[in-house]
């Protein structure tokens, strides 16, 4: 069964005991459909799919899909796909106007972050997460599906404002990377009407298309026959069925419906090249794509054959990593995969990010060579067996979470079965299924994949790069040359592997000398004989999920005038692998194992993050110890890796794009033009010493006292006692008291307006900001967020439903404890030059409206329910936990401030929003930040 990155691995240790069958014996069986999804078809052609899944409870996930898209516009109708999307949340029949989102927010979903749609080439998908603990609401929400599927209003006075957002999604969309794909597109999908229907559409369309030709295409392709609902979580799945049912077959089947046209991008046997490039593209980019006709799932044997493309990912993914970790990298990036690609095409991609425009040519072979290795030679029979082991580990975690699979999960498989054939055979059948055949999977098999994926036939090769490097990027003859030349002289692959215990020898292992409980939190408090705190949570969130974080203070601050070094340090070292191990050596030697971490050094804090699961624990805690105990230094790599950071960073001062020069010079501005937050140049790492970064990095893990190690997932707390006392409490301990060295860097006081012009295309970005001192406290905080979320729903109200003059407005918060403490709003959108100071006055009025009344009583409802729907659902993940704990920890915060939500809620009134927006805006500090094009 074909799946994407995730692959739907199962693990099972050792291959199998199951005999072999034949593969030969699975063509003729089809595919066996999840019998825990409940399907059918009504009469008038609608599809569904119906699950009952309990993750996250009382919630459903919802989905209208059709499969009507860009390809089946006209020529006047170029956009109107992804226009009818906007217009289906402007007025329908139960919720005309904007009152589907009003409706909606009041229940605690976000328009935006949970309701949402998009539209492709080939389907629009609409998407719905909606409670069902309260009567009622799972009716409301398949209501509003129903509404999306033929009830859309389309009233003229409505598409006409709505032409101003869709314009400004389409502004925003404009650049370098989208003047050079509609270059270079036409030419790798061959003239197709892929190229000629991209879903944003034409501006020359969508400022003038008649209403009636949205209507058109509504009518055409909204139909029954092209449809599919989908219904996924906690909810009864006979109840759920008898609503669909009751809502969608009244919808009438098309009569002499339009003939709904697969269109195909043709093989025509050539190799294409485009070399493009643009005076805003920083990078210099190659793409090697061989175009494949696209393979459907139809037989068990093709759900088999799978397994060889899988593994063959995973196998090259692992060589062109190699590549980088090199002493002299052949580029900065690189990968290939197998995998869909567009319409009817599969392709097998070659990527890169070249160094600099001369690197070109290094990096195009440096792939060509790759792939010609292993047409050439194959991989090796311990490449196989590691990627089977990574390949199994991963099918083992998921069959073992099945029951604790998001429903979000769920949705995407059956959408993939109805846009896409793909088949859904559940965790239990999928298990079974590789259980019995992936062992059968041989060296040869796996090998013949490179002699089909890479051929001369259907080829195209794509060169982005810089305006002003066009001189020195490789020519097409040069291209075709390294084509036909490249590879011939290549030798087998050598793997290096090792197998050699992690730790040279054991731990001498401590004692807990000391255990608190927190029953109102379930968290148990241990005190290790060194110094070290531990706080667990067991939860039974994930079967198969243990997320370990790590903190203490110091960080970088404390080396003030190595800054650069100091940025780089653990990087470097992490590079060098650990113990006995490289880095290459060290993933080598994890096959199979769930057991992922890293030391990181930040400004403020030094610690250790990662994740495991119950079998792998002790491989983590083992990999911890080494981290703080037995760091390496591989100088080969790190002068790699420093000097393609130094390519990436002068590749980037050479075109300045505007989004950089507008992000830096706001960051000037925020930071008074310190030093120790100017963006890194290429000079600067010239200034990274690996010595010297060892030495901060033993420095920082020297002493494990003061370190707040926090434990989540599934474990029993007296039953990993044991480990964390071998392990953690064998970690060195000096009992040094430590802090951070704050910068004290925070946005200066006064009222600042800087506008940058920077940029070819007619659109601007806004950014204001005020911020200054506040006593930080929890009822302070709340009234910070409320704050925050009442004036995003404003200004989108404002600025997009009303003004017509954005696609998105950005209002986010910060705040800070230390050294004292500090707030920041920080308000962003884009638009159209000549409506900047339009939309910055009507912004300006929308704030002045909460100060001088506070906010909507409406809007705060809103707030709190998106507030208390967000917490029921993030209380109940592995990962909410582990960064509330550590950051408590690390704040010197109450553990128990969670237990204060309702109440802190109940404290957002209109007066205490009045309250806080006079406090937090304020005139006399404000700063207006502009981005505007280039005069021409």
């Amino acid at each position: 069964m074909k799946k994407a990155v995730i692959a739907l691995y199962f693990a099972v240790s050792g291959i199998c005991t199951v005999p072999f069958a034949s593969a030969q014996d699975l063509s003729a069986r089809k595919i066996p459909l999840d019998p825990n999804v409940k399907t059918g078809k009504l009469k008038n052609g609608i599809t569904y799919y119906i699950r009952k899944n309990a993750e996250p409870k009382n919630r459903a996930e919802l989905r209208l899909a059709v499969k009507a898209g860009s390809v089946l516009e006209t020529d006047q109708q170029q956009g109107l796909a992804h226009f009818m999307e906007h217009m289906n949340f402007n007025g329908t029949t139960n919720f005309p106007k904007n009152e589907l989102v009003n409706f909606l927010q009041k229940t605690g979903v976000r328009f935006g972050a949970d309701l949402n749609a998009y539209t492709g080439f080939d389907e629009t998908v609409y998407m719905l997460p909606i409670p069902t603990d309260s009567a009622g609401l799972l009716e409301k929400g398949i209501q509003v599906l129903e509404d999306w599927a033929h009830g859309a209003l389309l009233d003229s006075a409505e598409i006409e404002k709505e032409r101003g957002v869709v314009l400004e999604e389409s502004r925003m969309g404009r650049g370098a990377q989208q003047r050079m794909r509609d270059q270079f597109l036409k030419v790798i999908l061959n003239n197709s009407r892929y190229a000629e229907r991209l879903p944003i559409g034409k501006d020359s369309i969508l400022k003038v298309f008649k209403p009636q030709a949205i209507r058109s295409f509504y009518k055409d392709w909204y139909r029954p026959d092209l449809m599919a609902v989908i219904a996924v979580g906690d909810f009864d799945v006979a109840k759920t069925e008898a609503i669909i049912i009751q809502k969608f077959s009244s919808i009438p089947a098309p009569v002499n419906p339009k003939k709904r046209i697969r269109y195909d991008i043709p093989l025509d046997g050539t190799t294409k090249v485009a070399i493009v490039t643009d005076p805003e593209y920083p990078q210099n980019l190659i793409q090697l794509i061989y175009k494949q006709p696209n393979k459907k799932e139809k037989s068990l044997k093709d759900v088999r054959d799978n397994f060889g493309q899988e593994l063959y990912n995973a196998m090259m993914g692992q060589r062109v990593q190699e590549l980088t970790q090199t002493a002299n990298p052949p580029f900065l990036y690189g990968g290939s995969q197998y995998g869909d690609f567009m319409g009817n095409l599969d392709s097998y991609t070659s990527i890169a990010l070249a160094k600099d425009a001369l690197s070109m040519k290094t990096a195009l072979t440096a792939l060509l060579e790759e792939n010609a290795r292993v047409q050439k030679f194959g991989f090796t029979q311990p490449e196989l067996d590691r990627a089977k082991k990574d390949f199994l580990n991963a099918i083992e975690q998921y069959y073992k979470e099945k029951d604790k699979t998001k429903s979000s999960s769920h949705v995407q498989e059956y959408l993939n079965h109805f846009l896409l054939d793909k088949p859904y055979m559940g965790a239990d059948a999928y298990f079974d299924f590789v259980k019995k055949y992936l062992g059968g999977v041989t060296l040869a098999e796996v090998n013949a994949l490179a002699k089909k994926y890479i051929t001369d036939k259907n080829r195209a090769v794509v060169v982005m790069g810089p305006e002003k490097s066009k001189d020195e990027l490789p020519t097409e003859a040069e291209i075709r040359k390294l084509l036909a030349t490249a590879g011939k002289d290549v030798t087998a692959y050598v793997d290096e592997a090792v197998d050699s215990p992690l730790l040279s020898s054991e731990p001498k292992a401590g004692k807990v000398t000391n255990e608190k409980t927190l029953p109102e939190l379930d968290v148990a408090e241990l005190k290790l004989s060194n110094g070290v705190k531990v706080l667990l949570k067991p939860t039974d969130f994930k079967n198969d999920e243990i997320l370990i974080k790590a903190t203490a203070k110091g960080g970088y601050s404390l080396f003030p005038n190595e800054r650069e070094t100091g940025i780089f340090a653990s990087y470097l070292v992490e590079s060098g692998g650990v113990g006995p191990y490289n880095q290459t050596q060290l993933q080598k030697f994890m096959a199979g194992k769930t057991a992922s971490v890293g030391p990181y050094i930040s400004e403020l804090t030094e610690g250790i993050a990662g994740n495991t699961n119950p079998k792998d624990l002790e491989t983590a805690l083992q990999l911890i110890y080494a981290y703080f105990t037995a760091p390496r230094k591989d100088t080969a790599v790190v002068s790699g890796i420093l000097a393609n950071q130094k390519s990436y960073l002068e590749n980037i001062q050479k075109t300045l794009t505007p989004e950089k020069v507008f992000s830096d010079s706001l960051n000037a501005i925020l930071t008074s033009h310190n030093p120790k937050r100017r963006p890194l140049k290429p000079e600067s790492i010239d200034k990274v010493s690996l010595n010297r970064a060892l030495e901060i990095y033993k420095d920082r893990f020297s002493d494990a006292s003061d370190f707040v190690f926090t434990i989540v997932g599934a474990f029993k707390t007296e039953e990993i006692k044991p480990l964390l006392e071998k392990y953690i409490g064998a970690l060195p301990s000096t009992e040094r008291d430590d802090n951070f060295n704050h910068p004290n860097i925070f946005p200066p006081n006064g009222r600042i307006e800087k506008t940058i012009y920077k940029g070819l295309e007619p659109k601007s970005r806004v950014t204001l900001i005020s911020s200054g001192e506040f006593e930080y406290s929890p009822e302070n905080n709340i009234q910070i967020e409320a704050l925050q979320e009442v004036l995003q729903i404003k200004l989108i109200e404002a600025l997009r439903e009303e003004e017509s003059g954005v696609y998105g407005v950005s209002v986010s918060e910060g705040t800070d404890k230390f050294p004292t403490g500090h707030y920041r709003f920080s308000i962003s959108f884009g638009c159209a030059p000549e409506n900047v100071e339009k939309l910055v006055k009507r912004t300006q009025e929308e704030v002045e409206k909460i100060r001088q009344n506070g906010a909507d009583k409406k809007d705060i409802e809103k707030f709190v329910a998106e507030t208390r729907r967000k917490m029921e659902t993030a209380v109940k993940t592995n990962s909410f936990w582990l960064d509330y704990l550590d950051d408590n920890m690390y704040l010197g915060d109450d553990l128990n401030e969670i237990l204060q939500q309702e109440k802190l809620l109940g404290s957002i009134t209109e007066a205490s929003t009045k309250a806080a927006a006079q406090q937090y805006f304020k005139d006399a500090d404000f700063i207006k930040a502009v981005l505007m094009p280039e005069s021409k």
